[in-house]
């Protein structure tokens, strides 16, 4: 069965009106989502450079750090990790054998998931990159009246 929010179905990442509209949906804008593809990265398999990159993201943001909890699967193998935020998360995974990482940064309230790019790409020295920006919680405007 597929996830149900108030008065839509949500199927992937499509939106569709509910045949009954009991409840209206308000328009809320809870943060920014931004998802980081990094290519020809560097460190990917050192956990405490790893955990020290998405603090200093983190600081970049002024946001604050709750916890943090990594996993390194082994010598010259990837890490997986999260750094849990008052404001949200940071999370990474890593490939070093083919220079690959994949980061989501999600900041609510007034930190900017925008200021954590620039540290981590300080960080990581891709050679290339790809920025998605996801603004959460709005609904597509011919669903939002």
């Amino acid at each position: 069965m597929a996830p149900q929010g108030i008065g839509c179905d949500v199927v992937g990442a499509i939106v569709t009106e509910a045949a009954s509209r009991e409840a209206t949906v308000p328009q809320y804008r809870p943060g920014t989502h931004i998802l980081l593809d990094f290519w020809g990265a560097s460190g990917l398999d050192d956990q405490s450079f790893i955990e020290q990159a998405m603090r200093r993201a983190a600081a970049a943001c002024n946001a604050t750090v709750l916890e943090t909890r990594f996993h390194h699967f082994g010598i010259n193998s990837g890490v997986t990790g999260v750094a849990l935020l008052a404001e949200s998360h940071i999370s990474i995974h890593t490939w070093p054998e083919t220079g690959y990482v994949a980061l989501d940064v999600f900041m609510c309230g007034d930190c900017r998931a925008e200021d954590a790019i620039a540290p981590l790409q300080a960080a990581f020295q891709p050679s290339r990159l790809k920025i998605t920006t996801v603004g959460r919680g709005t609904l597509p405007a011919d669903l939002s009246a």
